[in-house]
């Protein structure tokens, strides 16, 4: 279970690496309360551990906290609907909102979408932000995946670890735009379902750590 001190510096990294430009985004992590999560509308640079505020996963929290960010719902309902999730990435990095606002999914069009768990990458319908609308259909919308796109708004990324779901985040990033710029300039192959099938296959031999 990732600490306080981790969300923060998991904050701030996606911040400087321009996927939560401004005050916008935010994050969570799994407590034995229900939750630990970003507050609402602070810059990034001057965030620290007790700016946090743990919450129940019905928003329930004790008096004296700051304001959590307005998509606690969002991220309550995710961990509700999905008991092995830890952590909670949403940001309105560049060019995953391009792609939301033409409220699209990113295909196969490379194999590392294969660590978003599926083959594509949703995009869930629109409602406004901080809603229990909007909590309902990103719960749909990401199903037993790992990643998904919140029209006209941007990306949220989810996982067993804090360190997963900023990776799955960053690649989504990554992934919109191999995609608005493959499509540009021409016709993308897309890769099937079974090659990305065999990919997750290899991924679980990738790297320093073997869990996926």
């Amino acid at each position: 279970m990732a600490s306080g001190l981790e969300l923060v510096r998991a904050a701030k990294r996606l911040a400087a690496q321009g996927l939560m430009p401004g005050t916008t985004g935010n994050l969570s992590i799994r407590t034995h309360v229900g939750m630990l999560v970003t507050p609402s509308g602070m810059n990034w640079d001057l965030l620290e551990p007790q700016d946090l505020i743990e919450m129940g996963l019905d928003g329930e929290r004790r008096r004296g906290q700051r304001t959590p960010t307005t998509e606690w719902r969002l991220h309550g309902g995710l961990y509700a609907a999905r008991p092995e999730l830890e952590a909670i990435v949403h940001t309105h990095s560049r060019f995953a909102t391009v792609i939301s606002c033409l409220r699209e999914s990113i295909p196969a069009v490379h194999y590392m979408i294969a660590l978003t768990g599926r083959p594509k990458i949703p995009c869930a319908r629109y409602e406004t932000y901080g809603t229990q609308e909007l909590a309902t259909a990103t719960v749909e919308s990401l199903g037993a995946g790992k990643a998904t796109l919140l029209a006209n708004h941007g990306q949220v990324a989810a996982s067993f670890s804090l360190e997963d779901a900023v990776k799955v985040a960053i690649e989504v990033e990554n992934l919109a735009f191999t995609w608005w710029h493959a499509r540009s300039a021409g016709a993308p192959v897309i890769l099937d379902d079974a090659e990305i099938s065999r990919v997750q296959k290899q991924f679980e031999s990738y790297g320093q750590n073997r869990r996926r």
